[in-house]
């Protein structure tokens, strides 16, 4: 594993410790001392963190998005220097217990085909809904394996309209917010294929009424996303919508700077 360069001083005045013990119950690669060792992970987004060093905002399977900094990891002869790239699987460590840890040491694991063209785009739009909708420190290990499914699915050029639906209902699912779309809020009752609903963010279908400004969608295509069945290019296009409209109302308005670029170019 690529290491982060230390310093001698610090290393000098720390007692050697035999090996830690697993805390029971605590997330694979935990240990009492808060140090983290082989967490898999994908870097979401980096800056520039003074000269010669960055920090990374990380999607971990066990310990959900962290923010680390890499000392160092801008020197010419790092070894993190190609190690630390989006959509590459990395087993990862880092040490610390306040909002920014320090990254110790990230390899490559591999095991994914990189992303290209639309399916580049389409993997920086995941990250960003994982940044502005993941709080901090919240594990979602079903996500994060969601989330290296779907990478792997672009990589192979399966239709994208279908697999970022996937995900975002995913995403919204593992985060709490996404409703029962089987079923109707008013009347408790089972989603009608024939009837057209709108959605509430908060609550789920309702039937329609005249003066909704809120998408409008059957209720054969709200049965179709809750299987996830999306072959009807009907229950393609009202889906997309719909996901526009819940995404929207739980980002607080916050844009999604790549989900525009991607309907500008796909239509997405």
């Amino acid at each position: 594993m690529a290491t982060i360069d230390a310093d001698p001083l610090a290393l000098a005045a720390t007692p050697v410790a035999s090996t830690p013990r697993r805390v029971r119950g605590a997330p694979q690669g935990s240990v009492p001392s808060g140090r983290i060792l082989e967490q898999p992970g994908f870097v979401l987004h980096s800056y520039p963190y003074k000269e010669t060093s960055l920090i990374i905002d990380l999607f971990s399977r066990d310990h959900g998005r962290v923010a680390l900094i890499a000392k160092g990891a801008k020197r010419p002869h790092s070894q993190l220097r190609g190690v630390l790239q989006t959509f590459q699987p990395l087993s990862t460590g880092w040490t610390g217990k306040s909002e920014l840890r320090t990254l110790t040491g990230a390899e490559w694991v591999g095991g994914l085909l990189p992303l290209e063209k639309t399916a580049l785009l389409c993997g920086f739009y995941l990250n960003e809904l994982l940044l502005k909708l993941l709080a901090r420190d919240d594990p979602h290990p079903r996500l994060f394996d969601h989330y290296v499914a779907t990478l792997n699915q672009l990589a192979h050029n399966e239709p994208a309209q279908i697999v970022l639906r996937k995900f975002e209902r995913a995403l919204l699912k593992e985060t709490g917010v996404a409703a029962d779309l089987a079923r109707c809020t008013s009347t408790r009752q089972a989603v009608q294929t024939e009837r057209v609903y709108v959605v509430d963010p908060e609550r789920g279908p309702r039937p329609e009424r005249a003066d909704d400004t809120w998408p409008r969608v059957s209720g054969k295509t709200l049965l179709d996303m809750e299987r996830e069945d999306y072959a009807d290019a009907a229950t393609q296009s009202q889906s997309k919508q719909l996901m526009r409209f819940l995404l929207a109302h739980h980002l607080g308005g916050a844009p999604l700077n790549t989900r525009q670029i991607l309907i500008d170019l796909m239509q997405l």
